[in-house]
């Protein structure tokens, strides 16, 4: 009897999602729990898995297929049944077919992340071992491979991938190179110009002496480490624990509009910037006013590591009533971040520069780094925002005031 694989049930703020990636082909054997197909949504990367063994029996949506919520993607048979090919690729039914479904059982389990490593490597994904839960191979396996292989003897490298799918540029070329938008980049690009034609966006600067902070990370970072069994002492808490508090002192900064009226939210839920392969995500902290600093340090970890394997939910990444990005990792000296509607406000961490101050009439080096506070001036005006981020500034340039609550 077929069993039919759907697609997940998306929430409300989710319309549709594309097929990603079918990890089977027709006639492979699909173990209960294994990894069938990723449906690719503007937000997170879902997974369908099996229901039952058996084997893929027929693809009804095909990668690059939009689906809806639920919606049929194919159906798994008992072994022996028989096999549909996929409407767009009849000639793959037979070559699948022929192949022994038991050799389908030595099929490597991968994540999206290191298939697509794999693929434009040039690897077998069969070839890697992996080290991941079950023996899956992570995106770090497939790394490691590509590496291993570019350093090994030219004559004993397999083929290259076809120049049109990765073309490899050199003096004198003049090659183009077009791929469809991912729909997190699509939705990224949507959201940012509503951002820009709907809000009356203002962005106001600051700087902010990183001295104290930094000599506190440094004086207590390994016992830190030590008494919360591994978490490490960075940044970002001091700067979401420094907004909570700012947050309360200017609980408009904290709101948000929703036709004509003014949300003011009794909470604080920190949106962190996390970078990742499909691009830059906004997972959230929920009741950041109720953490502590390893508490936060604990959850943007986590972020971090299910943003790089594509695990993050959409539970995850919706809401947020104030965000933080943080350019600074990347080199970025001085930007405008562009609010994240419905938020009213987006504070931006920049690079920290040795520069020159002058305190007390004398002229110091320190570590500097430049504040960025863009906000929906409909809801905000130039002093609440002004003095907000001389607020931030303050408790980070005092951090004692962050444990004090004055």
């Amino acid at each position: 009897m077929a069993i039919e694989i759907k697609a997940p049930t998306f929430p409300e703020s989710v319309a549709d999602g594309t097929v990603a990636t079918w990890h089977k082909k027709p006639g492979d054997a699909v173990k209960r729990d294994e990894l069938i197909v990723d449906i690719e949504t503007d937000k997170v990367v879902m997974e369908v898995l099996a229901e039952a063994d058996g084997v893929l029996a027929e693809i009804v949506k095909n990668e690059g297929d939009t689906v809806l919520s639920g919606e049929l993607l194919g159906k798994l048979g008992d072994a022996g049944a028989a096999v549909v090919a996929p409407a767009a690729a009849p000639a793959a039914a037979p070559a699948a077919a022929a192949a022994p479904a038991a050799a389908a059982d030595d099929d490597a389990i991968l994540s999206p992340a290191a298939r697509k490593i794999a693929e434009e490597g040039g690897i077998d994904p069969n070839s890697i071992t992996g080290t991941g839960k079950g023996g899956r191979v992570t995106k770090e396996d497939a790394v490691a491979a590509v590496a291993a292989k570019k350093s090994a003897p030219a004559a004993a490298a397999k083929p290259a991938a076809p120049a049109a799918e990765a073309p490899v540029f050199s003096a004198g070329d003049r090659v183009e190179k077009r791929v469809p938008m991912t729909r997190l980049r699509a939705k990224v690009a949507e959201r940012l110009v509503e951002a820009q034609s709907t809000m009356a966006m203002l962005t106001t600067f600051n700087e902010v002496d990183m001295h104290e902070v930094m000599a506190l990370r440094s004086k207590y970072k390994d016992l830190f480490e030590k008494t919360h069994n591994g978490v490490r002492l960075g940044f970002m808490s001091f700067f979401v624990k420094a907004a909570v508090e700012a947050l309360k002192r200017f609980p408009a900064v904290n709101a948000s509009i929703d036709g004509n009226d003014i949300v003011y939210h009794g909470y604080q839920d920190i949106g962190v910037a996390v970078s990742s392969d499909r691009g830059l995500v906004v997972p959230v902290l929920r009741n950041a006013e109720l953490m502590s600093l390893a508490e936060v340090e604990n959850g943007i970890a986590t972020f971090g590591k299910k943003a790089r394997d594509g695990k993050l939910s959409i539970e995850e990444m919706t809401g947020g009533t104030f965000t933080i990005t943080n350019g600074g990792t990347f080199g970025s000296m001085m930007s405008t971040p562009i609010v994240n509607p419905p938020q009213a406000a987006i504070l931006g961490m920049h690079n920290i520069i040795q520069r020159p101050v002058a305190i007390n009439g004398q002229v110091v080096i320190r570590p500097m780094m430049y504040l960025a506070l863009s906000y929906d001036h409909r809801l905000i005006d130039g002093k609440e925002a002004v003095s907000f981020l001389v607020t931030i500034k303050n408790l980070l340039e005092d951090p004692a005031r962050l444990l004090l609550d004055i």
